[in-house]
């Protein structure tokens, strides 16, 4: 029978009308069994006796100021795999559902899905017997306009309570600065996303501005989370540096931000801190190319540029032919490179800690795509959590330490007989280590700002 079922694409707009959800845009996805809401700030509590469960839904997605406050009887606690491979204990609640004006009952887990985009997963028990999906198909019962989701919820944006936070940043719709953003509206905060190229300053000994597209000056601010690109270095760090001098605090200094992005120097603190590197060998006559090569232990070897990131300019050249034709290439075109010895054991993966305030929030092993030597996310590499050792804590911490960095992406490669660092990142991505954890490491951040200005949440 198939007559009197609900036909869906992919992604459909639903309601929970037990819990005061309206509309809610769920990922249809028939391969999972169990439906997920995404809910922050459970909290289970007794009502007559009986367990109750207690949660906020931020219902419409890359927003964290619409918050509908929840309570449902607890149906069942129970574990549940995600789809990053991680298994957590979930509260259960049974709730209607609305479709197509059509309502039913329905299982439903909660758990904080900010990394997962849609805000509710529709599993296949609950389409059991009423749906079908046509996969290739989205919003084939209609789309909600942001003037309507205006009328179901104008009464439930939460105003700011708390900190005034400008990111600064060049990509509004970069998955991080979505994320930071989001998680600092969670928690009552105005966060305000600030262009870099809108960004312009005035120098004045009494009074110090910082103005914005249209003459508008920026005041007011508690604190600045710099994300500041690679090519947009030199003017992002002075942007970052004025903001300091006008008082304001500032997640990552100016200065930290500059001396991670020089890969040589921040080799040379890091090595004078005792922290382990490959073999590395930076020369800039031509006429030392074949030492240079000998001084790393030969071929293969990688030849780095100095200014390359996430890793651009950053090419392995597997025989020493090769390797002196792209050494002798860089320097005809004046390009500073690092030639690294390569770790054949690390067999294309390493691992990323997110440090942030002197601790490891999380740590993932990222693995190359087949034909690459990189373990980049970004190239069709892979990603999942990893337990690390307490050296590689260790160095994750002192690395970051070092540069003198609040919040960094340590990576370290394991070789033959101890960890290795690679790099330190004062921009690390969050979309590849909150997808393989599906824990909010952008709240951390903006927890960090919290504890450093001393501000405690209502």
């Amino acid at each position: 029978m198939t007559e009197n079922k609900i036909v869906v694409g992919s992604e459909e707009w639903c309601g929970l009308p037990q819990i005061n959800i309206p509309a809610i845009k769920a990922r249809v996805d028939s391969g999972a069994k169990t439906s997920a809401l995404h809910a922050v700030n459970i909290t289970p509590f007794k009502k007559n006796g009986n367990p109750w469960v207690s949660f906020e839904v931020h219902p419409l997605q890359n927003d964290g100021k619409t918050t509908i406050h929840c309570e449902a009887p607890v149906y069942d606690k129970r574990r549940v795999k995600s789809s990053s491979g991680q298994s957590e204990r979930r509260f259960v609640i049974k709730t209607s559902i609305s479709i197509a004006e059509d309502t039913w009952e329905v299982e439903v887990t909660l758990t904080n899905r900010d990394s997962m985009g849609y805000r509710m997963l529709l599993g296949r028990q609950a389409m059991s017997g009423k749906m079908l999906v046509d996969p290739e198909s989205s919003l084939l019962l209609g789309d909600l306009t942001p003037d309507v989701l205006e009328t179901y919820y104008s009464t439930n944006i939460i105003k700011p309570t708390g900190l005034k936070i400008g990111l600064l940043a060049s990509n509004p719709d970069l998955y991080s600065n979505r994320r930071i953003i989001e998680a600092g509206q969670e928690r009552g905060h105005d966060v305000e996303f600030l262009s870099i190229k809108d960004c312009y300053i005035k120098l004045d000994g009494k009074n110090p501005e910082m103005h914005y597209r249209g003459g508008r000056i920026l005041s007011g601010f508690d604190a600045i989370i710099p994300r500041i690109r690679p090519s947009a270095t030199f003017y992002g760090t002075a942007l970052t540096r004025h903001f300091e001098a006008m008082g304001v605090y500032t997640l990552n200094s100016a200065s930290a931000i500059t001396q991670s992005r020089d890969k040589l120097y921040s080799l040379q603190l890091l090595i004078n801190s005792g922290l382990p590197i490959p073999t590395t060998g930076f020369a800039n006559s031509p006429l030392d190319t074949d030492e240079l090569i000998k001084m790393v232990g030969g071929a293969p070897l990688i030849v780095k540029l100095l200014e390359g990131t996430q890793g651009k300019g950053v090419v392995l050249a597997e025989t020493k032919k090769a390797a002196e034709s792209l050494i002798n290439a860089f320097k005809s075109l004046r390009a500073n490179i690092l030639v690294q010895e390569f770790i054949k054991e690390a067999n294309g993966k390493d691992i990323r800690c997110f440090v942030v305030n002197g601790k490891v929030v999380e740590s993932i092993m990222r693995t190359a795509a087949p034909g690459e030597f990189r373990a980049n996310i970004h190239m069709g590499g892979s990603a999942a959590i990893t337990k690390i050792t307490p050296e590689e804590r260790r160095i994750a911490i002192l690395a970051t330490k070092t540069m003198g960095l609040k919040v960094a992406g340590v990576d370290i490669i394991r070789g033959q007989n101890s960890p290795l660092l690679l790099e330190v990142n004062s921009s690390p991505g969050l979309e590849g280590i909150e997808g393989a954890s599906n824990k909010d490491i952008a709240g951390k951040m903006i927890e960090a700002i919290e504890r450093d200005l001393k501000f405690k949440r209502p």
